[in-house]
């Protein structure tokens, strides 16, 4: 089939890459502009634009979707469907509804679960053993199209956000040439959402990994897995914010008051809510490299039997995936 494809991180490549393997004709790929990064502020392609140069593709980085001038653009390449990855804006009607075929999107959840712009790192925060990837229909409303395939993929023990987002990203691109192969041989019945189903995975705020004592030793667990790289949680020590990059739910009951530290020999445990324990494995001091937690009671960055508080966030509300649009 002949398609415009949109995205823009390095979760959308594998897609783009799959779609071109796979011998579908690409005329344009459609990504956000370059941002500046860095202390020289340098203007940087995304990854899906450096990939669309290697593979001689020509690429469109529209700072409007919704004018005249992008739709007729996309109208000059008479694609048959449209194919979103992550591409982080939503697209208006007249855009989905343009290409015969509409648009197909790729989602990183098994929808009506985690709608919305983060539902890697929601899952692993909120303790999911499967998630999964979701081809549907694009619709106005996010993450609401019809289903077209799905595939469950397991969390594995211990699994942060990276790495699952690199095998959902692996998934997504072969669920999305079997989707593509499916339409074009008309074997595949879209389903609508089950609307009573439906949970969000809103986008992040840098306060959602401030350290909070209602959190019992699995919740913690779970952003510190889900809020890797960005924005990580975070606790204060002695005034010293301090960010728990590593830790794992520890099966004894606690053993002091909420939000003590408690050092047994090498091991550093932080006392959770519902009297629930959690082994502190590595830790980075603001401004200081990451170091494993028995180190950071040496360098008297914790002392047995501080007492941690919140880790008071840099402020500010960033989307950790481009959006699923």
């Amino acid at each position: 089939m002949r398609i415009v494809f949109l995205g823009t991180p390095e979760p959308a490549v594998p897609s783009l890459d799959a779609v071109l393997d796979a011998g579908h004709d690409v005329p344009l790929v459609v990504t956000r502009p370059d941002r500046p990064v860095g202390r020289s502020r340098t203007p940087m392609p995304p990854p899906v634009k450096r990939t669309a140069i290697a593979r001689g593709i020509e690429v469109l980085q529209p700072t409007r979707v919704r004018d005249d001038a992008f739709r007729r653009a996309l109208a000059d390449r008479r694609p048959d469907v449209l194919v979103v990855v992550a591409y982080g804006r939503i697209l208006p009607a007249h855009v989905l509804d343009a290409p015969p075929r509409g648009a197909v999107n790729v989602h990183f959840s098994l929808l009506p679960r985690y709608r919305g712009a983060a539902p890697v790192q929601w899952a692993l925060a909120r303790g999911e053993h499967v998630t999964g990837v979701t081809t549907m229909q694009v619709d106005p409303a996010l993450d609401a199209g019809a289903i077209l395939l799905q595939r469950e993929v397991p969390i594995e023990a211990h699994e942060h956000a990276p790495a699952l987002q690199s095998r959902l990203a692996a998934a997504g691109a072969e669920l999305l040439v079997a989707t593509l192969d499916g339409m074009r041989r008309g074997t595949i019945e879209p389903l609508a959402q089950d609307g009573s189903l439906v949970t969000n995975a809103p986008m992040i705020a840098s306060s959602d990994g401030d350290l909070d004592a209602a959190w019992t030793a699995s919740e913690v667990e779970g952003r510190v897995r889900g809020f890797d790289p960005w924005p990580g949680v975070w606790m204060r020590v002695r005034g010293r914010r301090i960010r728990i990059t590593d830790a794992r739910r520890d099966g004894q009951p606690a053993r002091a008051p909420q939000g003590t530290l408690v050092v047994t020999g090498e091991d550093v445990f932080l006392e959770c809510a519902a009297g629930t324990r959690l082994r502190l494995r590595t830790l980075q001091p603001e401004g200081r490299r990451a170091m494993d937690a028995a180190a950071a009671v040496r360098g008297r960055y914790l002392v047995p039997g501080d007492r941690v508080s919140c880790g008071e966030s840099h402020a500010g509300t960033v989307a950790a995936d481009p959006g699923s649009e």
